[in-house]
């Protein structure tokens, strides 16, 4: 599984809340609508400036907060292909996988607003090409990759009609 894009940058504990705004969350269960709303409360234009394929780069314990599907579903429909941080809260990590958005943990000091990287899940591989230099990242076990290829893990099940990952 490759990715490409551009970095919009945010710091430590980025809540679910920032993600996506409850003020708009209860509001309506289309998940398109809701994506206009991402991030707008750390970054109001952050919408405006996606392009499909961005990344959204945190620090520690990035989405934190409620345990709702809303905010990676969300920030799927706003067509940012992953979310890269130093660490994730647990339940959020899970409803990324659960939902189908690649989460990416490593080092993300050498990584700013703007830069344009490429990822490798399946090898392991963060590539920034504006410094052209390599970060770390584990690569995502065979059945992690699996549920993202296929939309995640609601998706795997309508596909296969079972859990099994074989």
């Amino acid at each position: 599984m490759d990715l490409k894009g551009k970095v919009h940058k945010f710091g430590d504990d980025v809540n679910t809340d920032y993600i996506i705004s409850g003020r708009h969350k209860f509001k309506t269960l289309d998940m398109k609508e809701l994506a206009k709303y991402v991030m707008e409360d750390l970054d109001p234009d952050f919408y405006s400036k996606v392009e499909k394929g961005d990344f959204i780069v945190g620090g520690r314990n990035f989405g934190c907060g409620s345990s709702r599907e809303q905010a990676p579903l969300a920030i799927i429909n706003a067509d940012i292909s992953a979310v890269i941080a130093k660490s994730f809260a647990r339940i959020f990590y899970r409803n990324c996988i659960n939902t189908g958005l690649p989460v990416i943990e490593c080092d993300t000091d050498q990584i700013d607003e703007g830069d344009e990287l490429e990822i490798n899940l399946g090898a392991g591989v963060l590539h920034n090409r504006t410094k052209n230099i390599d970060i770390k990242i584990a690569p995502l076990p065979g059945v992690m990759l699996k549920i993202l290829s296929e939309g995640g893990l609601v998706e795997h099940f309508k596909k296969h009609g079972t859990f099994n990952f074989d």
